[in-house]
Order: C-alpha cells, then sequence, then structure tokens
C-alpha cells in the first residue's frame, strides 16, 4: 500500500511538472501567420486606407454546398468611409450548447450591399474549436472580412443555426469610425499576430472593445459577453437594438433563417433577409 501511495504521489507529481512546463512553453511561444490555414481562413484581407477612401482586396465570398464543401471566391473593393451608413448584430447561439454563440457585425453601405467584419480563430487543417484550448494560446485570432451571402449563409442555411441579425441604433459617424477601428485591428494582426482567448479575446469582447473605444463604457462588464447566445438581451437592455419592440417580439421579428432559405439565391439576399 505504501509503494501504491507513492507512486501515485510520483505519478501526480510528473504530470504536474509536465503541465507546468507545457503551459511555460505555450506562454513563451509566440503566435504565428505563416501556419498551414484553412482553406477558408487561408487569404487574408488586404486593406488600404487612404483619408477617406478604402480599398479592400479579398473580400471573402464563398459559394458553399455543404459546411465543408465549397468554392473559394474573393473579390476587391474600393469605396468611401461616408458611404457606410449602418450597422447590424448577428447573433448565432450554437445548437445544444447553452450560452455558447458566434456574434458580429455587418455594415450597410450606401448602394444596400453589406460588409460583414468576424472576430474568429484562424483554424489550420484538421483543426476544430475547444474552449479549453481557446484559454490556452492554441488558436490564433484573426478578423474576417467577407460579403454578407457568405458569413451568414453558412450559418443560416448550411450549420442550419438559428441566425438573428438586429439593426443598431448609432449615429452613421459612430458606424463609420466602428468600422474603421475594426479595418485597423485586422491590419495590425496582420503585422503583430495574437492568440485567441476564450475569456478575454473572443468574437464579442472584440466587439465590446471597439464599442467602448468609441464611447468608454457603454458596453459594462456583463456575464452575457461571455455567453453571447444572451448579448442580444444585453443590447437590447442598453438600447442598443434599433426597436421599440421587447425582447421575444425582437427576437422573432430579426431572427432571419426562413428568410434566408427563400431567398438564399436572389440577389438581394440582404435586402429579403431583413424585415
Amino acid at each position: 500500500m505504501h509503494i501504491m501511495k507513492k507512486i501515485g504521489r510520483i505519478a501526480a507529481l510528473t504530470a504536474l511538472t509536465l503541465t507546468l512546463a507545457w503551459a511555460i512553453f505555450a506562454l513563451l511561444t509566440p503566435a504565428r501567420t505563416d501556419r498551414d490555414w484553412n482553406t477558408d481562413q487561408a487569404i487574408l484581407p488586404g486593406i488600404s486606407i487612404d483619408g477617406d477612401i478604402i480599398s479592400i482586396k479579398n473580400i471573402r465570398n464563398f459559394e458553399y454546398r455543404t459546411t465543408t464543401d465549397y468554392t473559394p471566391g474573393y473579390y476587391d473593393r474600393t469605396f468611401n468611409i461616408g458611404d457606410i451608413e449602418s450597422v447590424w448584430y448577428m447573433v448565432e447561439p450554437f445548437s445544444g450548447n447553452s450560452g455558447a454563440a458566434h456574434t458580429l457585425l455587418s455594415f450597410g453601405l450606401s448602394d444596400g450591399t453589406y460588409l460583414s467584419v468576424s472576430v474568429e480563430i484562424r483554424k489550420e487543417k484538421g483543426e476544430s474549436f475547444s474552449p479549453v484550448k481557446g484559454l490556452l494560446r492554441q488558436y490564433e485570432l484573426m478578423y474576417v472580412i467577407a460579403d454578407e451571402r457568405d458569413v451568414v449563409k453558412l450559418r443560416s442555411n448550411y450549420r442550419h443555426d438559428q441566425v438573428f441579425l438586429y439593426p443598431i441604433k448609432a449615429d452613421s459617424k459612430k458606424v463609420q469610425a466602428l468600422f474603421l477601428g475594426m479595418l485597423e485591428r485586422a491590419q495590425k494582426l496582420q503585422d503583430e499576430p495574437e492568440y485567441y482567448n476564450t475569456l478575454t479575446s473572443t468574437c464579442t469582447t472584440n466587439i465590446v472593445s471597439h464599442i467602448n473605444d468609441l464611447v468608454p463604457g457603454r458596453i459594462p462588464y456583463d456575464l452575457r459577453v461571455l455567453l453571447p447566445a444572451h448579448s442580444d438581451a444585453l443590447a437590447h437592455q442598453l438600447g442598443l437594438i434599433d426597436t421599440d419592440l421587447g425582447l421575444e417580439e425582437a427576437r422573432l421579428k430579426f431572427n432571419i433563417n426562413k428568410r434566408a432559405e427563400e431567398h438564399a439565391d436572389s440577389p438581394d439576399f440582404s435586402a429579403k433577409i431583413r424585415p
């Protein structure tokens, strides 16, 4: 019995030593941009800001058949920052995972088109998300800049998750500053890569940081930021959603799944999914 206890203590000490060694190694290993990335996250956008003129190369616009079978597609676009007129907040609660969700912002331009900015882990080939690994510096952080038809239809029409798309109440100048701030962050990450963190640097915490950079304290610390399936309730409580409806009525109105299925192939997809 004494020998077994001793072996148990040695095994526990060895496991603790290895865990600490791995943690130190992870802390000392810098984030990188040159891994074998998954196809949908392999190409980063090229961003140029010259006064009021914004040029973005490699805006993602994939043609999906399933979540894993798709034809890659990209396009370039140049426009004036004054063309950005509105911002919408998307919430995609994950099926069977209470509290977990993906969130992103979609920016409306004066010609009726939309560009989305989605803060995500940058997956290597064969990699999938784990919240535990997300605490342990296992994923680089990236900002995906995509056509709204790409990032919304991927979630509503192919993942078949519920998707809520809420108009945000904001002055156009603030919306434009928010868009510029996200572009500048996307640029910085290409030169100074960072790790995703499940608690401190997620899709939602980064959105909150961008908003609070513009209006300090606009979104206070709240558990619903870390459990973003409920973040629309926080946004509604703070008066950020542009609606006079109660929360449940707003969720019904701004759930876009049925409309996204009906108008999947419409050239006016973005207009058709909005009530």
